[in-house]
């Protein structure tokens, strides 16, 4: 398969799973490329850098904490949910390779991140949800499972882009069909 089709595969992977956690793709992005499992877009090898790791290492622990604090897991899906478009933006910029730099900036922004903001916004929504419905105490558990679903889904990303891709795909037309489904019942 051609290797430009591959790398689109692998930025919709991790787009996806920057609207789970936003820093958690962009540390195994840096991991993978200092670990020479991932080629780096032209001008995206600042990623590498140690700089970017321990940046991206410190925001991923921040990250991580603050989705366990009560109240402030509300109030960080303020903040996450456009940091969320910029990071799937960046995450599909910087792996897409072997295309036109004009295609790559369109693909990275539609795709790369509109597809993470669509699931950062479901994900807040179900955070607002269990808010309401368990008293918080649900929360936690959302937490877990997007931390889970983020670093799943870059690690695969990373190893089986192929598979990662159509896995975001598939789950994308499942989610269309249904909201379709649900607008057709009066």
């Amino acid at each position: 398969m051609e290797q430009s089709l591959v790398s689109v595969f692998l930025g919709l992977g991790l787009s996806a799973a920057t609207g789970f956690r936003v820093f958690v793709p962009l540390l195994v992005i840096n991991l993978a490329a200092r670990g020479g499992f991932l080629e780096l877009s032209p001008k995206f090898g600042w990623m590498a850098s140690s700089e970017a790791m321990i940046a991206f290492g410190a925001a991923t622990v921040l990250e991580i904490v603050a989705y366990y604090v009560p109240w402030l897991d509300n109030l960080l899906d303020t903040v996450a949910t456009p940091a969320a478009v910029v990071a799937g933006m960046v995450a599909t910029a910087s792996v897409v390779t072997g295309m036109d730099p004009v295609l790559r900036v369109i693909l990275a922004i539609i795709a790369g991140g509109g597809l993470a903001g669509a699931i950062q916004m479901a994900t807040a929504s179900g955070r607002q949800i269990s808010s309401v419905a368990t008293a918080g105490l649900g929360n936690p558990i959302l937490s877990t499972l997007e931390l889970v679903g983020s670093l799943g889904l870059s690690i695969l990303a990373v190893l089986m882009p192929i598979i990662a891709g159509l896995l975001v795909l598939l789950t994308l037309i499942l989610v269309v069909r249904r909201l379709r489904r649900r607008r057709a019942t009066p």
